[in-house]
């Protein structure tokens, strides 16, 4: 069983930056491959980006390549998503999630969600 808390969401403008944070506590996260998803009223949840175990690997929706990064402390149970050049469309309740197996699928276990709003 694994538990986790995302912070570091909020308002910011268009082109502006935000990072969020994901705590993971009980198993390390070193066991799990971490992802962020997230969601807008009416639409479901769609994959943002995911990181391996060792954290070797990521991946990334095509529609925040280039400009969110995902990466992982595994020292510190900690995974993160920087986010840069923020659009409107961004905005969404920001889920992180941790499972086994790495890449887009449905994963095992989740966060409670942040909301990122961007404004134009």
């Amino acid at each position: 069983q694994v538990q986790l808390a995302e912070s570091g969401g909020g308002l910011v403008q268009a082109g502006g930056s935000l990072r969020l944070s994901c705590a993971a506590s009980g198993r390390t996260s070193s066991r799990y491959a971490m992802a962020w998803f997230r969601q807008t009223p009416g639409k479901e949840r769609e994959f943002v980006a995911a990181i391996s175990r060792s954290g070797a690997s990521t991946a990334y929706a095509d529609s925040v390549k280039g400009r969110f990064t995902i990466s992982k402390d595994n020292a510190k149970n900690t995974v993160y998503l920087q986010m840069n050049s923020l659009k409107p469309e961004d905005t969404a309740v920001y889920y992180c999630a941790a499972d086994p197996v790495f890449g887009d699928h449905e994963y095992r276990y989740w966060g409670q969600g942040i909301q990122v709003t961007v404004s134009s």
